[in-house]
């Protein structure tokens, strides 16, 4: 009986901490997906996307999409703090790719709407085809998770754009500190909150963002000293 009672006080603590670190990890999310205002605000000043990359917003439109559906009771129970932060990003990204779009060369343009499409039309077809051939929760999770392992890490290294700018050019002025230190901080907390109630979906793409988000930092320090903040960007947009 003792055991029994210590089990279910385990599993309570458990779910209590689980739940705390799900609360910080949508707050550390809404300061990720917030902490690309300065650079819009530049956009907007300049009326220009300058050398502004759009990769990580596009990018997290489907990741968002994708870790929505996951988080819906019909895939994955007790994710409720996973729709909610994925719900908010969701839109609020195919805002940031709006700006992008508003603001770019008409080539530009072309790539943001096709890629966007694209993302739409395969979220469209991921949920019409797991609701409509799957059948239990057990099994729609074993395939919507890797989908989303998958898309998670492509949102942490669509950075990677950024990065090799940023080495080339030896200039950390378009590679935004608070994005790179909201993504080390999203990784590390989402971790530890599929840790507690192990969940290897998202355990792996979180793991791997932590180190990317840690990889973005180290960048930031090794060139912040060699940028020319003041220095007028004059390539084309």
């Amino acid at each position: 009986m003792l055991v029994a009672e210590r089990q279910v006080k385990t599993m309570v603590n458990t779910n209590a901490a689980r739940t705390a670190v799900g609360i910080i990890g949508n707050i550390i999310s809404f300061g990720l997906f917030m902490s690309p205002v300065p650079t819009f605000i530049a956009i907007f000043k300049a009326k220009s996307v300058q050398n502004f990359k759009p990769d990580p917003y596009i990018a997290t439109i489907l990741n968002c999409g994708v870790w929505l559906f996951y988080g819906m009771p019909f895939v994955t129970p007790d994710n409720t703090l996973v729709i909610s932060i994925n719900a908010f990003g969701f839109f609020l990204e195919i805002f940031y790719s709006l700006v992008f779009f508003i603001y770019s060369s008409w080539g530009k343009r072309r790539k943001i709407l096709l890629i966007f499409l694209g993302e739409i039309i395969f979220l469209a077809l991921l949920v019409f085809l797991v609701m409509t051939f799957v059948h239990t929760p057990k099994q729609r999770k074993v395939i919507v998770g890797p989908i989303c392992i998958v898309f998670n890490i492509l949102m942490y290294f669509a950075p990677l754009t950024v990065m090799r700018q940023v080495i080339r050019t030896k200039s950390v002025k378009y590679m935004p500190f608070l994005l790179s230190l909201a993504n080390f901080a999203n990784g590390i907390v989402w971790t530890i909150y599929a840790l507690l109630k192990w969940d290897p979906f998202i355990v792996i793409p979180n793991g791997l963002g932590t180190l990317s988000g840690l990889t973005q930092l180290i960048l930031y320090a090794m060139y912040y000293r060699t940028t020319k903040w003041d220095e007028d960007d004059m390539s084309n947009p």
